[in-house]
């Protein structure tokens, strides 16, 4: 382990340690560090930078069946008192909940732990000057590919990396490191009537290796940008509608909010009664998957010290589980499914990498295969009631004739019910690529009320 890492574990020791002196059942602290750099350039001058680092812990304690959830950043002797005396003082205040606990330590995990390599040295190494000049490039390929591209919002490239320990007082001590790099890109070119369009792009992973080049992503950027030029509106219709990459992982992670533990004991889920119903079409399986290598959400063990696990969510269009925590478990009755997450103190269920697989086919070929219908690019405000499962967002894209696409669209809406969404995807393309957390391929829905003129 690093310094820092045995330096966290050993703070997040003492403070359990002495938190059970003080007479409470269950002590469970997660001390954490991190650091952050954003830089901005626009036209290639900069914008912004901002670095900023943050050090911390978050203590949960366990009384008689109370809760007391207290944080601080303050790491001097006084400050750890004072965090250990306030927990001590609230978990009297709190109401006795029958469901609250940890998680049994039978349960716990082990180490060794697998090596998921998701700390790259490389990403901490990029100084302000760097990540700069990465922008620049990025910015400049995009200025330079056309003529029509004559403005930018800006070229954005941030780091971030994390190390946190998490001791329990039942018995588990886990430390994580982490990092993730990303670079985005936001031309604009000027259209008749002298409106803006502006496209956009970006790359992001866990090494800086694995990021694309800054050239590329300016000129995808650039790409982007200018077959927006000259939108059209359509009629509204009913019409297949194709979600691209970037959009499709916003369905999937709407569905993904509709599967977790505190959504179905709430009962504020529309999926709340359906496990081992069909859910979506039989060409659809999600997964939530902690183990994948150098994955955005991976990771060794949850947030309450469980062995990480694959989750089939979704097989072949039938919800097979839900996704839940050692509280949400036990107030539906059933075990854990590793899915705990530790946000600052307080813990609920959480997805890892959620992912909706890929199908078969490229994403030109489903293209193609759409005679007439929308390619969405870019959706815009949120309409979804998670309890029925409406669904309405405004949308702008492409308008698909013959398997191609035809021209430009927006000022458009789409909407429907997400389960007939689900059931309705007829086709799933191959390019999925795990960017962030949850991610999806291209997908095509059958039939959507599309929203024109």
């Amino acid at each position: 382990m690093s310094s820092e890492e045995k330096e966290l574990e050993s703070l997040a020791a003492s403070v359990v340690e002495r938190a059970r002196r003080a007479s409470l059942d269950v002590a469970e602290a997660k001390a954490y560090a991190g650091w952050e750099l954003t830089v901005r350039v626009r036209l290639g001058e900069p914008e912004l930078v901002q670095e900023a680092g943050s050090r911390g812990i978050a203590l949960r304690v366990m009384k008689g069946g109370r809760v007391a959830l207290t944080s601080t950043s303050d790491l001097t002797p006084a400050g750890l008192e004072r965090l250990i005396t306030d927990a001590t003082e609230l978990v009297e205040l709190s109401e006795v909940d029958p469901f609250a606990g940890p998680a049994r330590a039978e349960l716990l995990s082990k180490p060794p732990y697998v090596d998921l390599d998701l700390y790259d040295e490389s990403v901490v190494n990029i100084d302000a000057d760097q990540a700069l000049a990465i922008a620049v490039r990025a910015e400049k390929a995009a200025l330079g590919h056309d003529p029509r591209i004559t403005l930018s919002e800006g070229a954005t490239f941030s780091r971030v990396t994390s190390t946190s320990a998490l001791v329990l007082s039942s018995g588990f001590t886990g430390v994580t490191r982490g990092s993730y790099a990303s670079l985005s890109v936001a031309p604009v070119a000027v259209d008749t009537g002298d409106k803006r369009r502006r496209g956009h792009y970006w790359t992001a992973r866990r090494h800086f290796s694995e990021l694309e080049s800054p050239e590329a992503v300016g000129i995808e950027a650039a790409r982007r940008t200018l077959r927006q030029l000259g939108p059209r509106k359509v009629p509204t219709c009913e019409a297949p509608v194709v979600f691209s990459e970037d959009m499709a992982r916003g369905v999937v992670g709407t569905f993904a909010g509709c599967i977790l533990g505190g959504a179905i004991w709430r009962k504020s889920s529309y999926l709340a009664e359906r496990e081992g119903t069909i859910v979506a079409n039989e060409h659809v399986n999600m997964v939530d998957d902690p183990l994948v290598p150098r994955g955005p959400g991976s990771r060794a063990f949850d947030g309450e010290g469980l062995l990480a696990r694959k989750n089939v969510v979704v097989e072949n269009g039938v919800l097979r589980t839900f996704l839940l925590d050692s509280y949400s478990g036990r107030k539906l009755g059933r075990e854990s499914t590793g899915n705990a997450s530790r946000g600052g103190a307080s813990v609920s269920a959480s997805t890892t990498n959620f992912v909706l697989e890929s199908g078969t086919m490229s994403h030109d070929e489903l293209v193609r295969s759409t005679p007439r219908g929308l390619y969405v690019t870019d959706m815009m405000g949120f309409g979804f009631n998670a309890i029925t499962g409406d669904y309405s967002r405004g949308a702008q894209g492409f308008w698909i004739e013959n398997g191609e696409l035809a021209f430009p669209v927006s000022e458009l809406t789409v909407s429907s019910n997400l389960d007939t969404m689900l059931k309705g995807i007829d086709a799933v393309a191959n390019d999925l690529s795990l960017k962030t957390s949850v991610a999806s391929p291209t997908f095509r829905v059958a039939s959507m009320t599309i929203g024109g003129s």
